[in-house]
Order: C-alpha cells, then sequence, then structure tokens
C-alpha cells in the first residue's frame, strides 16, 4: 500500500469515526430546527413527510403541515447547519493559519468583500433574483472575497507586517480597513444603481436572511460546507504544525505557501457560497472556534469535526430564534447570532485562557 493510499484510509476511518456521533447531534438539530416555529410541527408529522418525499411512502398528511415541513422549514435548517459548519471551518483555518485568535471571515474583510461582489453580481442582473441566481451569485462572492483578501493582505505587507505577534497584528488591522472599504463599496453600489425595491430586499438580505432557502441552495450549500470539513480534516496535522508558525510548519516538510493558498482558498470558497445564499452573519466564525477549543482542545483531528457540529447547531438555534423571537415578524440571522456572539466572546476574553 503506498503512503497516499494510505492517508486516505486513515482519513476515511477518522470521518467514519466522527460521523457516527456527529450524525445523530446534527440529525436531532435539523429535526429540531424544522419542528420549532410559530407552528409547532409534531416530530411524527416531519418524520413522515421524510419518509414520503424521500422513500416513497403514503402517509396521509395535512397539505399545509407537509409544505411548510418540505419546502420551507427544513431546506432552511439545513441551510443553517451548512452555513454555520462552513463559516465555522473557515475560522478554524484562518486563526490557525494567521496564529491569531482574532481571525475570522468577516474581520479580515472576506466577508465584506463577498457581499460586494454578490451585489454587483444582483443589481447588474446576473441570474433571476437573489435566491434563483444562486450560483452567480456565488461565483461574484468569490471573486470579491479573494479580492478583499488580496487586498487585505497587501496592505498588510505594505504596512511593514514582519513576522510573529506583529504580522498578525498588522493583518487584523488591515483587515478591519478591508472590510470597511468594501462595505462602502457595497452601499455605494446600493445607493447609485438599485432600484428602492432592490435596495430593501439587498439591505435585509446583507443582515442575514434564510427567507429564500429552498433545495436549489441546499445543493450549493451542502457540498461546499462538506468539502470544507473534509479538507480540514485531511489536513489536521499541518493546521497543528501551523499554530506553531510557519517556519515550524516548513521544517516539518509542509509545503506551507500551496498549503496557506489552498486553505485560504477553501476559506474563502466557503465564506463566499454562504454570504451569496444567506448575507453576511458575523461572529460564527469568530465565536464557534474558541467554544470548540475549551470543549476539545487545540488539536484540529478533534476541533474541526467539533466545530463544524458547534457552527451548525448554533445557526440552527439562532434560526429558530429569528422565527419566534418577535411574534409574525422574521428577525435577520445576522442580528441574532451577534447578540448571542458578542456577549459569548466577551465572557471568553474575560475568563482568560488561552487559545492557540
Amino acid at each position: 500500500m503506498s503512503p497516499g493510499q494510505g492517508a486516505v484510509l486513515r482519513l476515511v476511518a477518522r470521518a467514519a469515526v466522527q460521523a457516527a456521533w456527529v450524525a445523530p447531534v446534527l440529525g436531532a438539530a435539523v429535526l429540531a430546527g424544522t419542528c420549532i416555529g410559530e407552528t409547532a410541527i409534531p416530530v411524527r408529522t416531519v418524520l413522515q413527510t421524510l419518509a414520503n418525499e424521500l422513500l416513497g411512502a403514503a402517509h396521509a398528511l395535512d397539505r399545509i403541515d407537509r409544505g411548510i415541513v418540505w419546502n420551507y422549514r427544513l431546506p432552511r435548517a439545513v441551510i443553517a447547519a451548512c452555513c454555520g459548519a462552513g463559516l465555522a471551518m473557515a475560522g478554524v483555518v484562518l486563526q490557525a493559519l494567521l496564529r491569531n485568535t482574532l481571525a475570522d471571515p468577516y474581520l479580515l474583510g472576506i466577508s465584506a468583500g463577498a457581499s460586494t461582489g454578490a451585489v454587483l453580481v444582483a443589481v447588474a442582473g446576473v441570474g433571476a433574483g437573489l435566491g434563483a441566481g444562486a450560483v452567480s451569485l456565488s461565483a461574484g462572492a468569490l471573486a470579491g472575497s479573494l479580492l478583499a483578501f488580496g487586498l487585505v493582505a497587501l496592505l498588510a505587507r505594505l504596512a511593514g507586517g514582519g513576522a510573529g505577534t506583529r504580522a498578525t497584528g498588522q493583518i487584523v488591522l488591515a483587515g478591519v480597513a478591508g472590510s470597511q472599504l468594501f462595505n462602502a463599496l457595497t452601499a455605494f453600489v446600493i445607493a447609485r444603481s438599485a432600484s428602492a425595491e432592490q435596495a430593501r430586499g439587498i439591505t435585509f438580505w446583507l443582515l442575514g436572511n434564510l427567507s429564500g432557502a429552498r433545495w436549489d441552495n441546499v445543493r450549493l450549500a451542502a457540498p461546499v460546507a462538506l468539502l470544507s470539513v473534509l479538507v480540514a480534516l485531511w489536513h489536521a496535522r499541518a493546521l497543528d504544525a501551523f499554530t506553531f508558525g510557519a517556519e515550524s510548519a516548513a521544517s516539518l516538510g509542509i509545503p506551507v505557501r500551496r498549503l496557506q493558498a489552498v486553505l485560504i482558498l477553501l476559506a474563502a470558497l466557503a465564506t463566499a457560497t454562504m454570504v451569496s445564499i444567506v448575507g453576511t452573519i458575523g461572529f460564527v466564525g469568530l465565536v464557534v472556534p474558541h467554544a470548540a477549543r475549551l470543549l476539545v482542545g487545540p488539536r484540529h483531528a478533534r476541533l474541526v469535526p467539533v466545530a463544524a457540529l458547534v457552527g451548525a447547531v448554533f445557526m440552527i438555534a439562532a434560526d429558530v430564534v429569528s422565527r419566534t423571537l418577535v411574534p409574525g415578524q422574521v428577525l435577520p440571522i445576522g442580528v441574532v447570532t451577534a447578540l448571542v456572539g458578542a456577549p459569548v466572546f466577551a465572557a471568553i476574553l474575560i475568563r482568560g485562557r488561552p487559545v492557540r
């Protein structure tokens, strides 16, 4: 057996072990997110709807309940789980590569760049609206996220960031500047080119909106979320090495530049895909990796699946809160994640526990 085949078998075995406990918890969370709402739907009804749609069963169900479950709540819960897992993976990867516990897609400008790219595509009319044009929006969001991170990296380099703490500090400061720049560009595009109706829809979408989540979006988000988790698992040992610095990783024979490019592209792809579907959602990529480290420690072989699961469950819970907190009104999910994420992050800071 070649070394490459052995590595593949080890990854498959590791993924199978992780899936054995992740899948039941994730399934229970998705089931809860589907049942809970302004109108509660029994678990039995949800399971019978799944049996009818997936297995061809013939359970007698109310058409309204079936429509709510299959066409609205279930795809919404699945998209929320994919979004939480994808953003959490982006945060885990960026924090390891940059050795900075404040690194996340939002802070480094990736989310802002993705929003700008998606808004440019939407305002330019590529694709039929924000929901139906998900693939086109994803392409624009990916281009914007890569451009934003490239600009942030260039600005940090020009600012004289060398190595260690100074380098990571410069990247964070450059990310703040990049985020503000791309947020301003997004606002300019909306004010200059969007109609009043487009401006209202895009503004609400930018705050995080799962109302338009459908099965077409699941077909895009689920493979990206799964890919991000599997690639992070594949490079778990390399991510462990990066937490001690690029020099340490290179001394272990890791192709530093190539791996950095691959993992940053992965983080940008996950962020851009989720932003193109649900808009900008902050704090998930920042807080969830910290919470996962407090649970299982810094080793990425354990951290990656736990962070993905915590991110998925957190987003499903946030979606439930956004639909039920104010009767008769759906709050932007980004508002809920910020209201929860900010105090949680403050609590982590106050505890003062070191996170590597």
